[in-house]
């Protein structure tokens, strides 16, 4: 499907945005029909903001610690995402919980990657929690936000064997490169309007 504009992305993100790095040197490669307009973070110190810097994306810092509540700096947020026009919000390593202020106005519009296959291993460390448990099997995770800890509808899975002697070092490292390939793939099959969601079922057509 030929969209009339490209789809316009913001990446929410807290940390060092390597998920962020990929999607936008996908995009900037050509094949997605997509634009990253705004990255919004809540950690100056977190490197993606250098990395938006040098796409010249704008960013959108806050601190969270500067607002009453979760749903005050959240109201902030949709604000500015309804001014620039965001129709997809891309999750890559964002720490904090989301309320329904953000969550409603775009279910179905907000998606997550996570380092684990879920529903196993939802929240914090999920590449420690596979490695204590002794899963022989763990990977990566794109589903849609509804609220609650990485539990809505999985859109695409990779799987990464976990390999003897794996610390969470060496097992992210490769649970990261499966996500640098999944993620940009998703976000095309979303801009294409190839992917369908009903209840729980997530549905990607072949064109």
């Amino acid at each position: 499907m030929t969209r009339a504009v490209p789809l316009k992305i913001a990446v929410f993100a807290s940390g060092s945005g390597s998920n962020f790095q990929a999607l936008a040197d996908a995009i900037r490669a050509g094949g997605i029909d997509a634009t990253i307009s705004l990255v919004v973070c809540d950690k100056p110190s977190a490197y993606v903001l250098e990395r938006a810097k040098a796409f010249e994306i704008e960013s959108y810092l806050f601190n969270p610690k500067e607002f009453a509540s979760r749903e005050a700096y959240e109201e902030q947020i949709v604000a500015k995402l309804q001014d620039k026009g965001i129709e997809l919000i891309v999750m890559a390593g964002y720490m904090r919980l989301v309320t329904n202020v953000l969550v409603e106005p775009y279910y179905g519009r907000m998606i997550n990657i996570h380092p684990a296959l879920l529903p196993a291993f939802p929240g914090m460390d999920g590449i420690g929690q596979a490695i204590a448990y002794g899963a022989k099997v763990t990977g990566a995770t794109v589903h849609f936000v509804d609220g609650g800890t990485d539990t809505g509808p999985i859109i695409a899975q990779r799987a990464v064997e976990v390999q003897e002697g794996d610390t969470k070092e060496t097992l992210g490292a490769r649970i990261q490169q499966a996500e640098h390939a999944m993620l940009p793939e998703v976000v095309k099959w979303i801009a294409d309007g190839r992917v369908s969601l009903s209840g729980r079922v997530v549905t990607v057509s072949q064109c």
